[in-house]
């Protein structure tokens, strides 16, 4: 967490949460929802304006966490931006070499690999559990052809309670009040 981050949190400790504001989608992509988006409906069916500010971006993968009910979120400043996932909190990349990084560029140490019920592949990771992105499925072949990374069969209805995230922080708030 940026050291900016920690001096506003101490500053500030009492600042209301924030949900429904910011998606991450099957592509590693971030989205800013206004009410006007979160009004048509749940992401990422409505998923608005798609964020291309390389250091707004990087801002957020710096300060991405979860709490302890496994809700992930953006810690901006003294406020938690709690983040609507497509499919999982990370979107893996897979380099030539067949390691794996996350959209940060960080090196990532695979545990194993996920098939979900619609064939979409998954890797855990000492960080949490993300979706491999959809240019990177040749090198996943090829990564499960060599046994590099066991493989498990899970549907993706299980994915969530089995690897511990909260897909909707918002939905999960509203069933909470």
């Amino acid at each position: 967490m940026d050291d900016l981050v920690q001096q506003a949190m101490r500053k500030w400790p009492n600042v209301p949460a924030c949900y429904g504001w910011l998606g991450l989608d099957d592509r590693g992509d971030w989205y800013m929802r206004d009410d006007a988006t979160q009004a048509l409906g749940p992401f990422p069916q409505a998923k608005g304006g798609k964020l291309v500010h390389t250091k707004l971006i990087e801002f957020i993968q710096r300060n991405f966490m979860h709490d302890e009910h496994g809700q992930w979120y953006f810690q901006n400043g003294p406020q938690r931006v709690f983040v609507e996932l497509s499919s999982a909190p990370f979107v893996w990349r897979i380099q030539a070499d067949l390691s794996v990084t996350d959209g940060a560029g960080v090196v990532q140490q695979v545990q194993h690999c996920v098939i979900d019920d619609a064939g979409r592949v998954y890797l855990a990771t000492n960080q949490g559990l993300g979706l491999v992105h959809s240019q990177d499925m040749l090198q996943a072949a090829q990564a499960l052809e060599e046994h590099r990374w066991p493989d498990k069969k899970i549907p993706a209805s299980e994915l969530a309670g089995r690897y511990g995230f909260v897909k909707s922080p918002q939905q999960r708030a509203a069933s909470v009040t």
